[in-house]
């Protein structure tokens, strides 16, 4: 499974280890800006992306937005799931009404059964 996450004050792949995650079958990636959010989801083509809706300089709220017009119009694939992962409740709100499939408030990711799955591809 790919993980792509955009969050700038937090070591996601630290969390996900504290937390057990067996990060074996995860194939990780980190962007710790949103400057080539377009390229970095277009190259890596991640199965679950993990967005912080504070992260500069396009908030993740903004990247969701517009990553819904992408796949809208066939310039990008969709990953298969989507999940806000502010330290906000109500930030994380805002991804689910824009098409999140998930929001977490990001300290307690690991929590997720969505690490559970089996591998996908």
């Amino acid at each position: 499974m790919k993980v792509l996450a955009f969050e700038d004050s937090f070591d996601i792949e630290a969390l996900l280890i504290s937390g057990n995650v067996e990060m074996e079958r995860i194939e990780f990636l980190q962007k710790w800006n949103t400057s080539e959010w377009i390229n970095d989801i277009d190259e890596f083509k991640p199965d679950i992306l993990l967005l912080d809706h504070f992260i500069p300089p396009t908030k993740g709220l903004e990247v969701l937005q517009l990553l819904n017009v992408e796949v809208h119009h066939h310039r990008l694939n969709r990953p298969t799931t989507i999940i806000g992962i502010s330290s906000s409740s109500m930030a994380n709100q805002r991804m689910l009404q824009f098409g999140a499939d998930l929001g977490i408030i990001k300290m307690e990711l690991a929590s997720l059964d969505i690490w559970k799955r089996p591998t996908i591809g």
